[in-house]
């Protein structure tokens, strides 16, 4: 399994979303200037790459279950 590329894909995806999640939490807890000028686009980045790993998670379902 973690040989798989598709696999580590979905993982790092998956790392990315939780990594982006993290740094708008992490703003909204701090405010000032980079929370003003990066808050919204870290939040609409996060619904982009959450998209990206529910795409990549439910292929990698789909291909594993035989199409």
């Amino acid at each position: 399994m973690t040989s798989d590329p598709l696999f580590i894909l979905v993982i790092l995806a998956c790392v990315a979303v939780f990594a982006v999640l993290i740094i708008g939490v992490g703003s909204f807890a701090k405010s000032g200037a980079f929370h003003k000028k990066y808050a919204n686009k870290l939040m609409r980045l996060r619904v982009l790459l959450q998209f990206v790993a529910i795409a990549l998670i439910m292929l990698y379902i789909w291909l594993r279950n035989g199409g």
